[in-house]
């Protein structure tokens, strides 16, 4: 079985398929406004747009919206990311001498881990409860702005809660690892 190409159209029938179209066109608006002319002439005829154009043109504002809205929050939430990463680097990086005490005194390093990484996600934990209902109780007054989308999605609270907890986990690993990396006696001379 042969497969036979399609050739582009030349400009010449690109030029007429269009004007027929636009004749095709013109007689549906032209034949209404005739036939309401020939019974009342002083009758304001509106022209007549496609029901997609219309509707396109009355959703553009609401869309615009929402991409903006959309876009505002993508950057709020890599902003929170970011923000979680600087504040539990430093809170460890804080603690590398406390890290080198307990090593020194035999700590084993994956219970050093375990314990920064308990501590950061008790703290974080809270934060995204917290966080969870104040955004309960801010899609409630901004339902209005919300279309085709229910205000407890909870699909978005479950992206939002899992970026932000990678975001801690990488946040919190990380740093912990280097302050582990350390050594206990160059950890107790740190200041």
């Amino acid at each position: 079985m042969q497969r036979t190409r399609l050739r582009p159209l030349p400009d010449e029938s690109k030029r007429r398929y269009a004007s027929s179209w636009r004749a095709i066109e013109a007689r549906f608006i032209e034949e209404p406004r005739n036939a309401i002319h020939e019974v009342d002439g002083d009758i304001y005829f509106p022209g007549l747009t496609p029901l997609p154009q219309l509707i396109g043109t009355t959703l553009d504002q609401p869309r615009f919206n929402m991409m903006l809205l959309g876009c505002f929050a993508g950057v709020a939430m890599i902003l929170a990311a970011i923000g979680i990463y600087g504040v539990i680097a430093y809170t460890v990086a804080q603690r590398t001498k406390e890290i080198g005490i307990r090593m020194a005194l035999g700590a084993q390093k994956i219970d050093m881990l375990t314990m920064i990484l308990r501590q950061s996600f008790t703290v974080i934990g809270i934060g995204l409860v917290v966080g969870l209902f104040g955004a309960l109780g801010v899609t409630r007054l901004m339902s209005s702005l919300l279309y085709g989308v229910s205000a407890n999605d909870l699909s978005i609270y479950a992206v939002v809660t899992i970026v932000l907890s990678g975001a801690a986990l990488v946040a919190t690993y990380f740093p912990a690892r280097r302050a582990m990396a350390v050594d206990p006696i160059v950890a107790l001379r740190y200041e």
